[in-house]
């Protein structure tokens, strides 16, 4: 009975994410009367309706919507059983699942990537890139094996363990860079046009909430959704725009000029589910992610700088302080 209550729960999942019958046999591959008959079997053996299926869309019941919750458990605990039996402790092989906000593939992604595949050629990398209530919901469903996002409030079940912080600067192309050292006064930027990040990314939020806090209202000339167009516009235009220290590094092209006040920090952090498996990849992972970011010499974050507390445990994640918009100077 076994591998029929695992089939039944598959298939119960399926017409519930769905709501259709027909749409559910079509993504299982199956044919519409066996479906129908499996949920059917499955009542019997329960002895209670789990669907409803008196309307145009199939919905689960109350005592549905109960027993569907403990069948993704189940499922998600078996998933976990079956990665733990694999899992590999000489990293020989093994897989990783790896969700990162928009910010960090930009800069951060590819030296770590580069590092797995240095140290532990046999594990094998799926990046997610998307936004952070995403990548924290894929790891409370084990979707996800790790995520690196900003530091916030997290969803309950979500642990978090600071990486690094991140200093933000104003950014313009070299040309066009102010020949003084001295901070920019914030007001200088009064009636400037900005390009920013768009709103789905985290520290766009960071950036309004700096210039509203001084009182500018600054004309947004353009908004862009990736950090490759935004530093191309840049080094070709007049406009101006606030990166991460790091990003500004890796484009000779472009030069940070310091603000007075400065710009706001964001706390970046390494996330995943409490009392998740952690595979010897997952292990393997969390330490080069450590080891990667004393060589690149990013600034410890504020919880570690008394000490080394912040990368005492594997599965303890990591703290940056990030911020991506742009404003324009002349």
């Amino acid at each position: 009975m076994a591998a029929l209550e695992l089939r039944h729960l598959r298939y119960l999942l399926a017409v519930a994410e769905h709501g259709n019958f027909t749409r559910a046999a079509e993504d299982l591959h199956i044919s519409q009367p066996t479906l129908s008959q499996q949920i059917r079997q499955l009542e019997r053996t329960l002895g209670v309706q789990l669907l409803d299926r008196t309307g145009r869309t199939v919905r689960l019941t109350d005592a549905g919507a109960v027993y569907i919750d403990h069948a993704r458990r189940a499922l998600r605990d078996l998933a976990a059983a079956e990665r733990a039996v694999h899992d590999v402790q000489d990293l020989s092989r093994g897989h990783l699942r790896l969700g990162a906000t928009p910010t960090f593939t930009a800069y951060f992604i590819g030296p770590l990537t580069a590092e797995l595949h240095t140290r532990h050629p046999g594990i094998s990398l799926t990046l997610t890139e998307t936004t952070q209530d995403r990548i924290e919901a894929a790891l409370l469903t084990d979707d996800l094996d790790l995520g690196i996002a900003f530091a916030g409030p997290h969803l309950p079940g979500i642990t978090p363990t600071p990486l690094f912080t991140e200093t933000l600067s104003l950014v313009t192309a070299t040309q066009h860079a102010p020949m003084t050292p001295d901070p920019l006064p914030i007001h200088a930027l009064e009636g400037e046009q900005l390009a920013l990040l768009s709103g789905d990314f985290a520290t766009r939020g960071h950036i309004d909430a700096y210039f509203a806090g001084h009182g500018l209202a600054p004309r947004i000339t353009v908004e862009a959704n990736s950090l490759q167009a935004l530093t191309e516009i840049v080094q070709r235009t007049d406009l101006a725009t606030v990166l991460p220290d790091a990003i500004t590094h890796d484009h000779p092209h472009l030069t940070p000029v310091s603000l007075d006040p400065p710009l706001p920090a964001c706390t970046v952090t390494l996330l995943q589910r409490e009392s998740a498996y952690h595979s010897a990849a997952t292990r393997a992972f969390a330490e080069l992610t450590r080891d990667l970011v004393h060589t690149r010499g990013y600034t410890p974050p504020l919880s570690a700088l008394d000490g080394d507390k912040g990368y005492q445990s594997i599965g303890r994640l990591l703290e940056v302080r990030i911020t991506d918009s742009p404003v324009r100077v002349r």
